[in-house]
């Protein structure tokens, strides 16, 4: 009689944070500023993904950084000299603000990526951190809203299937060649298995319009999938490729998230979030909205 590993599978509880680009697109701003943590409104692009992170239940984040990342882990750290200016000045909601930027029980682990060699690479160098456990992979480009976070809706997803997850969003068949694209079939379902991947097909040849958005819930195995990939373009090693690998021997799923996408990797898209994300804030948005308005009539 052969016996049954019932053995159940863990839950998500570490989410990796690729931060070691050199965010070019926005110099020169980040000559020495990480674009993780350029502000929409008043908050670091980086603070947004973790919170997101720690509201679908995971507690220990690991940021896989560059040499000229040192803000990132200030911006997480204790800041004494802080703390204690705002406590004597009795400024009691800055100071409960900048202490629920890290709070208690979540952990900050960082690792160092040498070079830049794509996003795979990155991820890769997260495995002695993650051993055999799924992780999370958040990408603070992409600032992702949604009345129920979209990690956490994720996480929930992958509590039914316990295998790898990536969020897809619908978009113009024009910009296929934009992103990476699933075939699914056809299939509508919120979740659904892939059945392939194809990285930025012109849009006569996308298998479909569904594109692969900054949020991955990926099994331990995309480890060796990865490093078993040949090296890509400008010497990189990619994400999608360790995944399309990892699906010949497992299913991995398309998840259709509910909110809304900011690509804050290019000027556009960051602007748009600053003026959504500033128009939800009681405290300014009337008068900036009062702004646009007059803007507008010019």
């Amino acid at each position: 009689m052969t016996s049954t590993d019932h053995t159940p599978r863990p839950t998500v509880r570490k989410a990796v944070f690729p931060v070691g680009g050199m965010g070019t697109r926005f110099l020169p701003a980040t000559k020495a500023i990480p674009k993780e943590m350029l502000p929409i409104v008043d908050k670091p692009l980086i603070q947004y993904a973790v919170e997101e992170a720690y509201a679908a239940g995971i507690r220990e984040m690991i940021f896989v950084t560059g040499r000229h990342k040192r803000a990132i882990e200030d911006h997480f750290d204790t800041a004494f000299e802080l703390e204690h200016a705002l406590e004597l000045a009795q400024k009691e909601d800055l100071l409960s603000l900048v202490q629920a930027i890290k709070p208690d029980d979540m952990q900050c682990v960082y690792i160092r990526q040498s070079r830049p060699l794509g996003l795979g690479h990155a991820v890769l160098c997260a495995e002695p951190l993650i051993g055999q456990e799924p992780f999370a992979v958040v990408l603070a480009d992409d600032l992702m809203v949604g009345s129920t976070p979209i990690l956490a809706q994720m996480v929930e997803a992958y509590e039914q299937v316990k295998a790898s997850i990536l969020a897809v969003q619908d978009v113009p068949r024009e910009h296929t060649k934009r992103y990476g694209i699933v075939d699914v079939a056809g299939k509508t379902n919120q979740l659904t298995e892939i059945l392939a991947m194809v990285e930025k097909p012109m849009p006569a040849l996308a298998p479909s319009t569904l594109a692969v958005a900054g949020r991955y819930i990926l099994d331990s195995a995309v480890f060796d999938a990865i490093r078993n990939q040949p090296v890509g373009a400008g010497g990189e090693l990619q994400l999608t490729d360790g995944i399309a690998a990892l699906m010949a021997t497992q299913r991995v799923y398309a998840y259709r998230y509910e909110g809304q996408r900011y690509d804050c990797g290019q000027q556009a898209g960051f602007l748009a979030a600053t003026v959504d994300l500033a128009l939800q804030r009681a405290d300014i948005a009337p008068d900036f909205m009062a702004h646009l308005r007059a803007v507008l009539a010019r």
